[in-house]
């Protein structure tokens, strides 16, 4: 029978950039093949030019590097950034330019994903910028990353690549990068992980809009003695994002549901602990655009994986404002102007996930 390579050395868990970061930009700078970057936001600040100036310096001694990043979350350095790349014999593109609006592909590329030699991989939500660093002054936006090494990432590069590979018998991850619309595959994933829950679900998610089929899972779960705990954006970088999170909080709540919200810095992670042994996260979040934009999640069944991000989340819990009944139940007017806020931003997710829809894809 196959055994399992050993997950101590196969996956490890990254807190934000303040981990990651710099554990990327060794990889980069230790890449003898090929190097793929995939990611939604490319600051060029002060992060960003450690990036720019390292894949430069990757392909300039011969290693092949591609760089992908989208239109719309680089809006403003994205250009720059890939005549940069270029100039040092880069292959990179901008995906799907804000041009591509008026030609009906709206769709966003959310991924992030770094692949270096096929044998050492970084997924999660942290796109690229000093944001996500820890600054004298302030936190860095708390976020997570897996580390994947190994036959791990054979999956991921036959994906990327298109390499035609033999995949391992068994293994703890599993990446899934599902295409256009493909975002429903990876809801159904939380929803099944939820459902199958025996004794705990902890959840930390950036923007929490989830439709009633989750809400639902969440809520059974917990009447059926399940401990579940959310932490959720006191701190938002999206506008009334936190006000159509908000408008759930009392059904939630009654349904025994523990409810955190960090302010300390903007929460961006986007993770799922189940039972302390298996842990969902990636760039998915629980909100309708991620249902159409292309997104990445990895599925880790790994008990020492699950207690690092349960430790995370309950050490971010322990820092942040527990949310009560009282909380919810705010004075009569104040509670319909928040509740009909939070239903006019989650109808208007909703109108655009429905917009730029798969099925709008092959007109």
């Amino acid at each position: 029978m196959p055994q399992r390579e050993a997950p101590s050395r196969s996956l490890d868990l990254l807190n934000g950039g303040a981990e990651a970061f710099p554990k990327m930009l060794e990889a980069i700078a230790r890449a003898q093949q090929r190097i793929h970057l995939e990611v939604y936001t490319f600051e060029r600040d002060e992060v960003g030019v450690q990036f720019l100036g390292a894949l430069q310096s990757a392909a300039r001694r011969g290693v092949r590097v591609r760089v992908v990043i989208d239109g719309w979350g680089s809006i403003l350095d994205a250009g720059q950034i890939v005549r940069a790349l270029r100039s040092a014999g880069c292959e990179a593109r901008i995906y799907n330019p804000l041009v591509n609006l008026f030609l009906g592909r709206g769709w966003r590329n959310h991924r992030k994903i770094l692949l270096v030699d096929d044998q050492l991989a970084y997924v999660g939500g942290l796109n690229i910028g000093e944001e996500y660093a820890d600054q004298e002054a302030r936190l860095g936006w708390a976020d997570l990353v897996v580390e994947i090494r190994g036959a791990a990432c054979t999956a991921l590069v036959g994906r990327i690549w298109g390499d035609r590979l033999t995949l391992p018998a068994r293994t703890d991850v599993r990446v899934l990068i599902p295409g256009l619309g493909g975002g429903r595959r990876l809801r159904r994933r939380y929803v099944k992980a939820i459902g199958r829950a025996r004794k705990s679900v902890s959840l930390a998610h950036a923007y929490f809009l989830p439709d009633p089929r989750l809400v639902r899972s969440l809520t059974a779960a917990a009447r059926r003695g399940v401990r579940v705990l959310l932490l959720l954006a006191g701190r938002s970088d999206v506008p009334f994002a936190r006000a159509a999170t908000r408008r759930l909080y009392r059904k939630l709540l009654a349904a025994g549901i523990q409810i955190y919200e960090w302010n300390d810095s903007v929460l961006h992670a986007k993770a799922l602990v189940v039972d302390e042994r298996r842990m969902l996260l990636g760039s998915f979040n629980l909100d309708p655009l991620s249902l159409v934009n292309l997104e990445v999640l990895v599925d880790v069944d790994d008990p020492a994986v699950a207690a690092k991000g349960e430790s995370w989340i309950t050490n971010h819990c322990l820092g942040s404002k527990e949310i009560t009944v009282r909380d919810s139940a705010m004075p009569g007017f104040r509670a319909r102007l928040l509740d009909a806020v939070g239903l006019l931003v989650a109808r208007f997710a909703q109108a655009v996930a429905r917009f730029l829809a798969p099925r709008r894809i092959s007109k």
